[in-house]
């Protein structure tokens, strides 16, 4: 059987949809779990039960402070060896995002996962064209954003989703495997061209700024985990490409990802999201 973390989750519920579209004998996990899911808390370590899975999608629990996500992420890989599981598929962040504020956890984990004596394949996922749609904000007349002329190499959830189900469907062709899954390089001004209004460049001060003071809601960790997203977009870190996402899915990946129909979230919205 496959289980699929984090199933309550976006990425994790449409992996698990994506495996039962395939014919796969796969369930999910979450720590409140929907109906025909196990219980899974990757903060009761003694509790963790992977009794029959096979295959363990470990979708990355990465909402938190850097040492309680390596700490969950080790005491599932923990559990997995314990209670035989054949193989982890774990859920990363893409080679050039290692200067991103949330990179450490994600390498970490790695670590881990290649030492945790079980066959292994990493996911190195590219940031989600959702997220830089909604990171965007709305200024007096038009997009503003802290990206400048930068671009970012977004991948769709969805198409990220697939893959993980490609892979986690015959893992063992995949063992020993990191792939770098991104998709085509978007600028917020091709954005602001799809809207038909004008695209503001903000400074980094300024969006910091923003974010610590006009955004209650964030947690203490996350404004700078934003900030270093949107430097690493100005300044050139995360537009590169890799053909691993097309040669997994076998297709292209998808170009019409953003819906940019829609507008950016307000500015008070916008990096809450």
């Amino acid at each position: 059987m496959i289980l699929v973390t984090g199933a309550n989750g976006n990425l994790g519920s449409a992996t698990l949809a994506a495996l039962h579209a395939r014919g796969a004998i796969a369930t999910g996990s979450s720590r409140t779990p929907s109906d025909g899911m196990r219980r899974l808390d990757f903060d009761d370590h003694p509790g963790i039960d992977l009794a029959g899975v096979s295959t363990l999608a470990l979708i990355s629990a990465g909402y938190a402070e850097d040492d309680q996500v390596v700490g969950r992420h080790a005491a599932v890989l923990d559990a997995a060896a314990r209670d035989g599981v054949r193989h982890v598929i774990y859920t990363s962040l893409t080679g050039a995002g290692d200067h991103l504020g949330f990179a450490l956890a994600h390498r970490a984990t790695e670590r881990r996962v290649r030492a945790c004596g079980l066959p292994w394949t990493i996911l190195r996922n590219g940031l989600y064209a959702e997220l830089f749609g909604g990171l965007l904000m709305w200024g007096d007349d038009g997009v503003e954003s802290a990206f400048g002329d930068g671009a970012l190499a977004a991948v769709a959830r969805a198409d990220l989703a697939e893959a993980a189900a490609i892979i986690a469907a015959d893992p063992a062709q995949h063992s020993g495997h990191t792939y770098d899954l991104t998709g085509a390089p978007i600028t917020t001004a091709d954005v602001a061209d799809r809207l038909g209004v004008p695209h503001r460049t903000i400074g980094l001060g300024e969006y910091r700024r923003r974010l610590l003071n006009e955004m209650p809601d964030l947690l203490p960790f996350q404004p700078p985990m934003l900030a270093s997203i949107a430097t690493g977009i100005r300044h050139g870190f995360l537009d590169g490409t890799s053909p691993d996402l097309a040669d997994i899915l076998v297709r292209p990946v998808r170009t019409h990802w953003l819906r940019l129909s829609q507008p950016p979230l307000p500015r008070d919205r916008a990096a809450a999201r």
